[in-house]
């Protein structure tokens, strides 16, 4: 199983980035949004994730820097939940939504809990399909 989160799983291209935020589909799990869209142009790379932590939320950029650090660790080792069975490519992305700092626990039970929900989502949407 690996476990890193290398430069070809992070999410940096500015036009998949405006995809995702146009045509992407959200999840909440509080303190966590996931905005994910299905990519066909990624080859083979199973997902490319960001994380965002708004200024107008989280006030000082240390503590926004330690959020996204620690949301970064969490998905990365968390990330076989949903990379496991994956029949396409997708995009996400990661937004706090609190204005108070959490700790690494809350951000992982959130993170969980997210993760499972996007399978499910997932899960009903292949269903549909075929």
């Amino acid at each position: 199983m690996n476990q890193r989160f290398g430069k070809e799983e992070k999410l940096k291209s500015s036009k998949l980035i405006e995809k995702l935020f146009s045509e992407g589909k959200s999840l909440k799990a509080y303190p966590l949004k996931l905005v994910y869209v299905p990519v066909a142009s990624i080859e083979n790379r199973q997902i490319q994730a960001g994380f965002s932590v708004p200024k107008r939320l989280v006030k000082t950029a240390v503590d926004r820097n330690r959020t996204k650090r620690i949301l970064r660790e969490v998905y990365r080792k968390n990330k076989y939940l949903v990379s496991n069975d994956l029949k396409s490519s997708y995009a996400f992305m990661f937004i706090y939504i609190n204005k108070q700092l959490s700790d690494y626990e809350t951000l992982e039970k959130c993170m969980l809990k997210i993760m499972q929900l996007f399978n499910e989502k997932r899960r009903n949407n292949e269903k549909e399909t075929t």
